[in-house]
């Protein structure tokens, strides 16, 4: 168990999440997580990250629905990662909802216990490093421009 105690941030247990996704299924498959898990993060909802393009390699045993291939196969994939305060038996609707999404027989789903922390509102507003008090970034969505 983690135990830090802050009048900063808190903290929260409950799951990583790491799912391997072909590029043309990312947004079917980021629409089953987000019927089953709203990904809140403090103020904000839908809050995911997802990697660079990379390769999955595979080679199909034959135990499934597809034959037994002689060769590794390479699939342009990239990786969805998110937060859930949930473990155990309480991550089922949502693992339901990504296999029902995903096109493989066999997707790659990796669970990891973790901790999160987030901050107490109304905390460090003034803090020069916060986009709010400096140059806007290029990155700063329209609606929080000043």
């Amino acid at each position: 168990m983690l135990e830090v105690t802050s009048a900063r941030f808190s903290i929260e247990t409950g799951t990583r999440v790491l799912v391997q996704v072909p590029k043309e299924a990312m947004q079917r498959v980021m629409s089953a997580i987000l019927e089953a898990e709203p990904l809140t993060w403090g103020d904000y909802d839908q809050v995911a990250f997802t990697t660079s393009e990379g390769v999955q390699q595979f080679r199909s045993t034959g135990g499934g629905i597809n034959a037994a291939t002689d060769h590794v196969v390479e699939v342009p994939c990239a990786e969805l990662q998110f937060f859930v305060p949930k473990s155990g038996q309480a991550l089922e609707p949502l693992l339901r909802g990504i296999y029902h999404a995903h096109p493989y027989e066999e997707p790659v789903i990796q669970l990891v216990p973790s901790f999160r922390s987030l901050h107490i509102r109304g905390q460090d507003e003034g803090n020069p490093n916060r986009f709010w008090n400096r140059e806007t970034a290029d990155w700063v969505p329209e609606a929080h421009r000043k």
